[in-house]
């Protein structure tokens, strides 16, 4: 049998992570990815068997557009700009 490895958990206030460094590889950002690429919100399938396929293939296709990103030195998704930013980039261009 293999060792199984420890897995920490913590929580924050949504306030805390504002300023967080390490923001962009939080678990919060992970879930939205899924639900925004894949539609995790909602099984297609009844049955936990079924279910628990559709999440490994999610997962699976999640790991394969983050290794994309990696080798392609490209962001996993844009960053939001304000209206305000973007109006300000405009005039100033």
């Amino acid at each position: 049998m293999t060792p199984l490895k420890a897995k920490a958990q913590a929580g924050f206030a949504a306030l805390d992570c504002i300023p967080c460094p390490f923001k962009p590889q939080c678990t919060t950002s992970t879930i939205r990815q899924a639900t925004a690429v894949t539609g995790t919100r909602r099984a297609r399938y009844r049955g936990l068997a079924k279910t628990h396929l559709e999440h490994i293939y999610s997962a699976v296709a999640l790991n394969l557009i983050r290794l994309n990103a990696w080798w392609n030195d490209r962001p996993l998704d844009r960053t939001r700009t304000s209206h305000l930013t973007r109006l300000e980039h405009t005039l100033t261009a």
